[in-house]
């Protein structure tokens, strides 16, 4: 088993000594992202539960066999098997960082499940379950390492230099029918990315997001694909990103949403306002006036991030 440097061959390192924590890591692109930061320098602690891709059971080996290639190939790392949506195993996860390799640098959320159903179909408890582990589990780990950046900022008396990076998702910010779960948790890691962003600048850390399009155990089921396509969508395509923001490279972007894999790498542009009239406080008026504002405001984007029909 090879990490992403002896696959892609010599590369400058680029978070050289930097510690960085990875949710979700053991599998698909979570892997991708320990291997390829662990081959530019990184020390990793490699978290997962090891559970299956609606959430349930645990095995550990997932995480450990990600960590022993690290450790294989001359890098660090250390395995991390706490629920990230539980606020006391996020809390231990970035102690462990710290306790381990002294210091923490990056953290990128990943870890995610899928329980998919249509919304009149929908239980309380797939509902409660993904939105748990995604949004949850992404808000947890970072405020308890905004708070250890926070208090090392005024321990020391300038900025930090460290990040964090959400994962969002085209289900989220273009709309799939049948994740009504998965998509409200990845438009709200989208928004708490941005809002995060504008927090934490005053600490020296960045905040972005990336929305992968990458063929992996959690989207196999419903996709039919060709090998050409298949091949744009190898999770190792949307690693490059995420390194490169893990880096001090990436210091002045921050409150971003990229878009990566599949063939293309992009940045998002959010909502922005369109056509606009002055306020009306007659209803009956509003028929044809929000008539004329649909027809000429931007359609909503796709799954494929164009215009929609």
């Amino acid at each position: 088993m090879l990490v992403a440097a002896e696959r892609e061959g010599q590369m400058a390192a680029l978070c050289e000594g930097r510690v960085a924590v990875v949710t979700g890591a053991g599998r698909g692109i979570g892997r991708e992202y320990a291997l390829m930061l662990a081959a530019h320098g990184a020390k990793v602690v490699v978290n997962d539960l090891g559970a299956e891709r609606d959430g349930s059971g645990r095995d550990a080996s997932p995480a450990a066999t990600v960590a022993a290639a690290i450790r294989d190939a001359g890098g660090e790392a250390v395995v991390n098997g706490d629920d990230v949506s539980d606020w006391a195993g996020a809390k231990r996860l970035i102690d462990q960082a710290v306790d381990c390799f002294g210091r923490l640098d990056v953290l990128i959320n990943n870890a995610g499940i899928l329980r998919d159903r249509m919304l009149v179909n929908m239980s309380e408890a797939e509902w409660d379950a993904v939105i748990a582990v995604h949004l949850k589990g992404t808000f947890a780990p970072a405020r308890h390492a905004a708070a250890y950046w926070r208090d090392l900022t005024k321990e020391q008396g300038r900025p930090v230099d460290a990040r964090i990076i959400n994962t969002s998702s085209s289900s989220g910010l273009f709309g799939n029918p049948g994740q009504s779960n998965y998509g409200a948790a990845k438009a709200g890691i989208a928004a708490f990315t941005i809002i995060a962003a504008r927090e934490l600048r005053r600490y020296g850390v960045t905040v972005n997001a990336i929305m992968p399009h990458a063929q992996t155990r959690m989207t196999e089921a419903p996709r039919s694909l060709s090998d050409a396509q298949r091949a744009a969508r190898d999770p190792r395509w949307v690693a490059p990103i995420a390194v490169w923001l893990a880096s001090a490279e990436s210091r002045e972007v921050t409150g971003r949403v990229f878009e990566a894999g599949g063939g293309l790498l992009a940045v998002l542009e959010g909502w922005h306002r369109g056509p606009t009239v002055a306020q009306i406080d007659d209803p009956t008026r509003l028929g044809p006036i929000v008539g004329d504002l649909v027809a000429r405001a931007r359609r909503n984007a796709g799954m494929d991030g164009e215009d929609a029909d």
